[in-house]
């Protein structure tokens, strides 16, 4: 096998563990010794072995002279868990492939650094385009502080999201439906606005026939006029964050729900830039905001995403006052629309999967 393939193993373990090690990254690492694999790994959770400890346990004494194979970059410092690049260097590998280098400040090179000085060699950026979209979430946070941000829309083929009346069940099949579900689990958090809750009364959890985790739900609320009968507030299935303005008293609020953290902004109105500044101290990397379209409106209008997933389905809805999926006010001239680049399309069900990134994150 070439170095390509046993690194194409690792990031296949790396890719199985996508959303459940926040706020680490997911991480997979292989070992090599004569052309045999002895040992593999993935990094599971936060706190538990890290992918590197978990293949040198079970290379055993086939590790002295392997060749190490992992997606990111050995920790250097001393965490939840010793440093990896202690581990490999006590265990006398020969040579460690690595995909790219970690963005970490904690780490920025330093495991790189510490394996050369033990005489072992290093290669770094084999299939590195794979292991940094693996952990795109991870890095992003890393370099900005705040969550990576994908908008999550269902439409149909003209672009509509519910009716006039509101009305929006369901838009896409069964199919695409159980992929959101999938995308919710491996996210941090969901965003929605009061207006979907007050519309919907959704769960926002994660469901999915082998289970999956459940995210943080955020409400965007600026007045705090959340109905209280809502299942957010009332089912306790997953931790429920509400988002109000610095005018409204929340002491009622908390003591009739002491179970919901109540994030109240400095200013009357929500500002979306201060709010993913807090989340990122509270250690979320990546937020899914399912809308409506006065939410996603926000985020398009101010450039605080870095993903877009859109769903779409092969119905025509019609009508000017049916529910677009971006709100606001439109620019008046075509040069000033926000320009994206399309990386994927894919048919899922009957319905149509686009993934679509600002063109400056891709460029």
């Amino acid at each position: 096998m070439t170095k390509e393939e046993y690194m194409n193993i690792a990031l296949t373990l790396a890719k199985s563990t996508i959303g459940q090690t926040s706020p680490n990254p997911s991480v997979g690492a292989v070992v090599v010794k004569d052309g045999r694999i002895v040992g593999m790994g993935s990094h599971l959770r936060a706190g538990l072995a890290h992918a590197e400890v978990i293949a040198i346990e079970q290379a055993g004494d086939d590790a002295i002279g392997a060749d190490v194979y992992v997606t990111l970059e050995p920790c250097s410092h001393h965490g939840k868990t010793p440093p990896c690049a202690d581990l490999l260097i006590e265990h006398q590998v020969k040579r460690v492939y690595i995909a790219c280098v970690d963005p970490n400040p904690s780490v920025a090179g330093e495991g790189i650094k510490k394996l050369k000085q033990a005489g072992i060699e290093v290669e770094v950026g084999i299939r590195e385009a794979e292991a940094l979209a693996i952990n795109k979430s991870f890095f992003f946070y890393m370099q900005h502080k705040r969550p990576y941000v994908t908008l999550k829309a269902a439409m149909t083929l003209d672009g509509k999201t519910a009716t006039k009346t509101g009305d929006s069940k369901w838009i896409t099949g069964e199919a695409a439906r159980k992929d959101v579900h999938k995308q919710r689990a491996i996210h941090d958090a969901i965003m929605v606005g009061v207006n979907t809750v007050q519309q919907d009364n959704p769960q926002l959890t994660t469901r999915l026939p082998q289970g999956g985790k459940n995210p943080i739900r955020i409400i965007l609320d600026t007045q705090l006029s959340i109905n209280q009968a809502s299942n957010v507030l009332q089912d306790k299935e997953a931790p429920t964050w509400i988002v109000c303005g610095s005018k409204v008293n929340v002491e009622a609020f908390a003591n009739a729900f002491p179970h919901i953290t109540v994030l109240q902004q400095s200013t009357p109105t929500i500002r979306l830039p201060e709010l993913l500044d807090k989340l990122g101290e509270l250690d979320i990397q990546s937020l899914y905001v399912e809308g409506g379209s006065t939410v996603h409106g926000s985020f398009v209008k101010e450039n605080l995403f870095q993903a877009c997933h859109w769903y779409i389905a092969p119905t025509l809805l019609g009508g000017i006052d049916a529910k677009t999926v971006v709100g606001g006010r439109s620019p008046e001239n075509m040069i000033d629309a926000t320009q994206l680049t399309i990386a994927s399309m894919e048919q899922i069900g009957s319905d149509i999967k686009v993934i679509a990134y600002p063109k400056q994150e891709v460029e």
